[in-house]
């Protein structure tokens, strides 16, 4: 039996989903059902379910909100996530933790490598990071999957932001020297099931192919909603955010390449599939 936590947001939502299509035994989770942040109810749950993996999408994920709500971040996706491995462990369950681009310093221009060096530049990619040393350090077998820029539809996200703005302005700045991959969380779903399916453990980076600016996806999404909103572009340093964001959160997809998973479709076919299914 898979437990696939998180399931109330935007990629577990899509996994819990894509488990069902394949009809995969899994129980979805969420804070209501299992606090992940309570050592002693993650226990009882894995006592109580007979649990073979684990894939880990609960997470704090107010990324300028971390920054004055740091313990409470720090609890879920630390705590939380060394709750889940120490078990995991027990069990001897597989466990894949879904950890994000922010873990490392976000400098530079080429696509960080899964060994590259990790120095987080804000809160949540600290906390995310002592999520991903929990996990390896309780389990000798594990998978990682670092992602960028999730969208979905559950939850608000950066595309849908734009849409509600959209309906009321004929223009918005947004940001142009953060490059990245937008990610599907339906596409990201799916590969995430190919790869616990497997014992082809280690470190991956999962996101949609291709790279933009912020800027060029809200253009992006504007000409496929036909909305008729230009896009002012700004720097990071005239769009001030409590929580520094890097501006290279590039990511290499070699190892899904090369352990034979297929990569996700370009970041603007995804967009494009996304905005026909909520539009």
């Amino acid at each position: 039996m898979i437990l696939v936590t998180g399931t109330k947001g935007q990629l577990g939502s899509d996994v819990s989903a894509e488990l069902k299509k394949r009809n995969i035994p899994h129980i979805p989770s969420d804070v209501d059902t299992l606090d992940i942040t309570d050592k002693a109810a993650v226990e009882k749950f894995f006592g109580e379910n007979d649990i073979s993996a684990v894939i880990h999408c609960a997470a704090y994920t107010a990324v300028d909100k971390a920054e004055s709500e740091s313990e409470l971040c720090f609890k879920i996706n630390a705590e939380g996530t060394e709750n889940l491995a120490i078990e995991c462990s027990k069990k001897g369950a597989k466990m894949l933790y879904v950890s994000t681009d922010y873990v490392f310093p976000g400098d530079g221009d080429k696509p960080f490598g899964v060994n590259d060096k990790k120095n987080p530049q804000n809160v949540y990619g600290k906390s995310k990071l002592m999520g991903e040393e929990a996990v390896k350090k309780h389990l000798s077998k594990f998978f990682i999957v670092r992602t960028s820029w999730v969208f979905g539809e559950k939850n608000t996200n950066f595309i849908h932001t734009m849409l509600r703005l959209s309906e009321t302005r004929d223009e918005v700045s947004v940001v142009c020297d953060q490059i990245g991959s937008p990610t599907y969380a339906k596409d990201l779903a799916r590969l995430l099931c190919d790869i616990i399916a497997t014992d082809k453990y280690g470190e991956y980076h999962a996101h949609n192919s291709g790279f933009c600016s912020w800027n060029e996806l809200a253009e992006e999404t504007f000409r496929i909603a036909k909305k008729n909103v230009k896009v002012n572009p700004v720097t990071s340093e005239e769009y001030k955010t409590a929580a520094k964001r890097p501006k290279n959160s590039r990511l290499s997809m070699t190892a899904v390449t090369e352990n034979g998973f297929t990569p996700l479709q370009h970041w603007k076919d995804a967009v494009k599939e996304y905005l026909g299914n909520i539009l």
